[in-house]
């Protein structure tokens, strides 16, 4: 695989600098955090001013609603947005970076047509409606309920950990079609307008004070049956769909944001007089080493997911393993640079630390990304 830019790609590198240093100026400041409307309004324009300029989807296929730009176009906009200080999708993370590239891989050509539009001009937010209270870890054994009754299912059960829901019009939701079916099998992937009659949220305030997660109660939720993408008891494959984009390519942006925090850091740490310490050092070089390596393994999954028709496979694990546990390990390495400011619950880089936490479980738990490597990269037998 060649790594190095072709001159093609380093004048769409200089294009779009210029492109960002002429708009990024003009933004207005992003609402406070708690300001999830705002925040909405304020990520749905921003959204609206890529699409307009034909940065919208720059690698999702022309055919889906996008520029059909190549994996490699797409990585450097990432790290000329991050560089340049530009917003990231934000409330609609859902929409961009797990349901749009769902629909595009799984959905009718009437389903792309609705839905994948809305979303690459930032007029409509998704939110995921995956985990349950009672699941835990273990995404097959969701329990809401759908019925069919007609041109319907009606839809009865809770969700949790929806992010964005309080502000979301869509929401990517897992039901349970065939309770009879083996729990792999009898799911379905659909699409639940979230202003239905019979869906209430109540945010959930985590431990950095933010509200981006939900409980999600349906009540007799009536959903058209066309809504469902991908044939009916065939969610999990769908679903696999969805993490695989989830896994492979949605934290793509966050290495570059990590690189630029590690070299914030550094400069910190010279700024303190900490940079005398060799441990500290050693620390955050070896850390360097290791975000430059995701960079090259994310290179390579976007690249490998291209050649096998867009849908990244079973690598985006190997990735979302060492991503997590290294983004954490770049945040205690700044509690340990800031010393006693690491207790200030205002200072940025605390808030960062705490989401950090969560990057373990999100998106799939660390022990089921190793199960994934050992089984379907290793091929190691099934555990009993």
């Amino acid at each position: 695989m060649d790594l190095a830019y072709t001159e093609e790609e380093e004048a769409f590198r200089a294009r779009l600098r210029s492109w960002l240093a002429e708009v990024l100026p003009k933004l207005p400041p992003p609402p406070a955090a708690t300001d999830w409307p705002g925040r909405r309004a304020h990520d749905a324009a921003w959204q609206r001013m890529l699409h307009d300029a034909g940065y919208a989807g720059l690698h999702w296929p022309a055919d889906a609603g996008g520029q059909g730009a190549t994996p490699t176009q797409h990585l450097i906009f990432l790290e000329e947005a991050e560089r340049a200080g530009a917003p990231y999708v934000g409330a609609n993370f859902v929409g961009l970076l797990h349901a749009g590239p769902t629909i595009a891989a799984e959905g009718t050509a009437a389903q792309r047509a609705r839905w994948l539009p809305p979303i690459l001009r930032g007029e409509e937010i998704w939110c995921q409606g995956f985990s349950e209270p009672d699941a835990g870890s273990d995404l097959a054994a969701l329990r809401t309920r759908a019925v069919r009754d007609g041109d319907d299912y009606v839809v009865t059960g809770s969700k949790i950990w929806t992010s964005h829901a309080e502000v979301a019009d869509w929401c990517e939701l897992l039901v349970r079609t065939d309770p009879e079916a083996p729990r792999h099998r009898g799911i379905s992937w659909l699409a639940m307008p979230m202003d239905a009659p019979g869906v209430t949220v109540r945010p959930l305030r985590t431990l950095a004070g933010s509200t981006e997660f939900a409980e999600l109660f349906l009540d007799e939720v009536r959903i058209p049956v066309g809504n469902r993408v991908g044939a009916e008891d065939d969610g999990w494959r769908v679903t696999m769909v969805t993490l695989s984009y989830e896994r492979g390519t949605a934290f793509v942006g966050e290495v570059v944001a990590c690189r630029r925090l590690l070299a914030e850091l550094a400069r910190t740490a010279r700024a303190d007089g900490r940079w005398d310490d060799p441990v500290l050092r050693r620390r955050l070089g070896r850390l360097n080493a290791e975000f430059a390596a995701l960079w090259r393994l994310t290179q390579w999954n976007v690249s490998e997911a291209q050649g096998a028709g867009g849908v990244p496979g079973a690598g985006g694990s190997v990735f979302k393993l060492r991503y997590s546990h290294a983004r954490q390990e770049l945040y205690d390495a700044a509690a340990e640079v800031l010393g006693g400011r690491a207790l200030d619950a205002d200072h940025p880089w605390v808030a960062g630390r705490l989401s950090a936490l969560a990057y373990t479980i999100a998106a799939g738990t660390s022990q089921i990304q190793r199960n994934i490597v050992a089984e379907r990269i290793l091929g190691l037998p099934k555990g009993r």
